[in-house]
């Protein structure tokens, strides 16, 4: 029996090309990049080169490239590597060793200050997990912010939860489980203006209130910069700075389809994974803005320690075939990704008004946005109603779907995602996610149709 993939957003296959690609660092180049012989600097120059062409597609400065081993890795070195950063804020530095010296205690401390951390409840468990373990050890306070019935955050309930603590704001770029599309722009552009009010505001003490002047390079990075206004040592003013909130945004659904310039998008920090764009499995990165340092502040300190590989922060030999293929994979996603998009637009079209003419399936209704610029162009999430087997009937036919998440669909739970915009814990459970990819065509869908209108729905 021939088998048809429908859950290109759980994985990819991987790409030919990237396959040949990988091929030499396997067996060939095989050195450690650590290593200062030849054998290890034919794997650094792998490494670099993969870097180099990674940082020209999201259009930053090569070192601000982190190489992870998943997306799940980089989420949790974004969060917790900020959570972590601004717990130990001080505890080396001049004012607060006097201040222990003196016997003072300040007003703010690392026990009482709790950092806050807005995020969505759509994220990717990765997102979310990380959070809850944050809350549970006490570290940070998190706001979950709720999404609308077609999974999209409120502008206005994001600038509610903005507060002298938040020190990071996490929002997805794409859904992967309703291919619903954040407003990362706008969320950038309200970020910003909090910070800028902030910055300036007259409710702020004359002693905490600073502002920075910045000589940038052509490229417009912060090369030196100059802090006019007094500061204390105080841990409540390094919050008050211009540097916080940071905005970090998981993009591994997003990258096939949408722009992912990070200059354009206004985020300091954002995910991408490998297996999402027909790469391989086993490596993901982190785009880390100014190689974790802004206006000679740092923000960001690592998870995993043991070396000093990528800037210091991610300990651990370098994945060098990993990295290749990652870049490959990169390189043809960001040169097929209009005329695929525009492909798989038709495609999702076709084969949502041909499923809705199935009689037999009693009025499947969409979850998540309507077809159109607020959703992938690769996904499709369905309710079917009293069809709680679906996925596996299918499955027995050929054809591969899923209920949502790869990474929570075997705890056979109800989407978190479908619960969150509203949906029943029965209609989350009836509901199947299908999502198209580059071997996906019409003939592939004709036949999908096909086995719909055959198959024992009632059985």
């Amino acid at each position: 029996m021939k088998r048809y993939y429908f859950d290109h957003a759980a994985t990819t296959p991987v790409d030919k090309r990237v396959v040949k690609a990988m091929e030499p660092y396997h067996s060939e180049v095989f050195g450690n990049p650590g290593s200062v012989h030849r054998f290890g600097q034919e794997a650094s120059a792998a490494v670099f080169k993969a870097r180099n062409k990674i940082a020209k597609i999201i259009n930053c400065d090569y070192r601000e490239v982190v190489f992870t081993g998943s997306a799940t890795e980089a989420n949790n070195l974004a969060i917790r590597g900020i959570v972590k950063n601004v717990r130990n804020f001080g505890s080396v530095g001049n004012d607060m060793e006097q201040e222990k010296r003196s016997n003072k205690r300040s007003d703010l401390t690392i026990k009482t200050f709790i950092p806050r951390i807005i995020t969505s409840q759509i994220e990717h468990e990765s997102i979310l997990e990380t959070c809850r373990d944050l809350e549970r050890e006490g570290l940070a306070e998190v706001i979950y912010l709720p999404v609308s019935k077609v999974g999209i955050i409120d502008i206005k309930k994001l600038k509610a939860a903005l507060n002298e603590r938040t020190v990071l704001v996490s929002i997805m770029y794409a859904n992967n489980e309703v291919g619903s599309i954040q407003p990362i722009k706008e969320i950038s552009k309200v970020i910003r203006q909090y910070k800028e009010e902030k910055e300036f505001s007259p409710k702020t003490p004359a002693a905490e209130r600073v502002r920075y002047l910045s000589k940038r390079d052509e490229r417009g990075e912060v090369q030196a910069s100059e802090l006019l206004g007094e500061r204390s040592g105080l841990r409540e003013n390094y919050f008050s700075s211009p540097l916080y909130p940071l905005f970090h945004t998981d993009a591994a659904q997003a990258f096939n389809y949408l722009d992912c310039d990070i200059k354009e998008l206004g985020v300091d920090m954002m995910t991408l994974s490998s297996q999402k764009i027909y790469g391989p499995k086993g490596i993901g990165l982190l785009y880390i803005r100014n190689f974790g340092s802004i206006l000679g502040e740092k923000f960001i300190k690592s998870v995993i320690v043991g070396g000093h590989q990528e800037e210091g922060l991610r300990a651990g030999t370098e994945n060098v075939a990993g990295i290749v293929g990652f870049a490959e994979a990169a390189q043809i996603a960001s040169d097929l990704r209009k005329k695929e998009s525009a492909r798989l637009y038709k495609l999702q079209a076709y084969f949502w008004k041909n499923l809705k003419s199935v009689n037999k399936l009693g009025g499947v209704i969409l979850n998540g946005p309507d077809l159109g610029n607020e959703r992938l162009p690769n996904n499709i999430n369905i309710y079917f109603p009293r069809q709680e087997g679906l996925i596996y009937k299918l499955d027995m036919a050929g054809f591969a779907v899923s209920g949502g998440s790869a990474c929570s669909a075997r705890l056979c739970r109800p989407s978190h995602v479908l619960v969150a915009m509203g949906c029943s814990d029965t209609k989350a459970s009836e509901s199947v996610r299908i999502s198209f990819g580059r071997q996906t065509d019409k003939r592939n869908i004709d036949k999908f149709l096909k086995v719909i209108k055959n198959i024992n729905l009632h059985q």
